[in-house]
């Protein structure tokens, strides 16, 4: 086999190589004076080809590491602004005013105890920030004493507000699981709980997890309903309601939080 047909065999090596994507500089070595036509000129366009597609690669890095950028800001302003919200629902009640941020830290903790990736942890405090969110439409009846018993209407409302919170964030993709979370915090593990009586695993480990930190925090928080009882006295009654109502598990994790018992912010 003569010179010629060896480098053209090389080309046709090194371009099929680049046709698999594996770049490389050898058809460089086919561009010099020394190299036979029309090898050298197959060569040379072949090399300004590569160079132009690595060139048309990098800028699609590039706009593909911006787009990413942008879409995170997204994320951020999206959940800063439904965050805000959650903030402003709270606003209109003294008693609940903290609420949904205490939630959320003891739900985190609880997922720390259970063992949880980091990721599904910040899923779960994300969900807690914003577990009461579809109470925002509620009217202000919801927001007054009702003298320890609500009326039937006031009572539909305050049951309603799982699924108008999944509805109002259904459109916020990067939520994902949260949402799920956030409709199903306040089902009990015996089917009797709302808005859609499920029961044991099918309740998401993220809203039962929820369901503690939530139980919890009204408990020890006055209400119109009630006087905040003691740290001790939620925990009596958390392990009284572990089995028929709450996941026995998370009710677990919250005792073995470190500083549970200071866990609450002082209002």
């Amino acid at each position: 086999m003569n010179a010629e047909s060896n480098d053209l065999s090389s080309l046709l090596e090194i371009i099929s190589n680049v046709a698999a994507g594996n770049y490389s500089d050898d058809i460089m070595a086919l561009t010099g004076e020394g190299a036979p036509e029309p090898t050298r000129t197959i060569a040379e366009a072949m090399g300004m080809m590569m160079v132009k597609v690595e060139a048309r690669e990098y800028q699609l890095e590039m706009l593909i590491d911006e787009l990413k950028r942008l879409n995170e800001q997204i994320k951020r302003n999206a959940l800063q602004t439904v965050s805000t919200m959650a903030q402003a629902l709270e606003a209109r009640d003294a008693y609940t005013r903290g609420h949904a941020e205490r939630v959320a830290t003891i739900a985190a903790g609880i997922a720390v105890e259970l063992g949880l990736d980091n990721e599904t942890v910040e899923l779960v405090r994300t969900a807690g920030l914003l577990h009461d969110i579809g109470k925002i439409g509620f009217s202000d009846r919801i927001f007054q004493s009702h003298e320890g018993k609500n009326p039937p209407d006031v009572v539909k409302e305050i049951m309603a507000h799982p699924g108008a919170g999944a509805e109002i964030l259904k459109y916020l993709d990067f939520l994902g699981e949260a949402v799920t979370i956030i409709h199903a915090h306040h089902e009990r593990l015996d089917g009797k709980g709302y808005p859609r009586c499920l029961k044991g695993d099918d309740i998401p480990l993220g809203a039962r997890i929820i369901a503690v930190a939530d139980t919890y925090d009204a408990m020890t928080t006055d209400r119109p309903y009630q006087k905040a009882v003691s740290h001790e006295a939620a925990l009596e009654t958390l392990n009284r309601l572990a089995g028929p109502r709450l996941d026995a598990d998370c009710v677990a994790a919250f005792e073995r939080m470190p500083g549970t018992a200071t866990c609450k912010t002082a209002e």
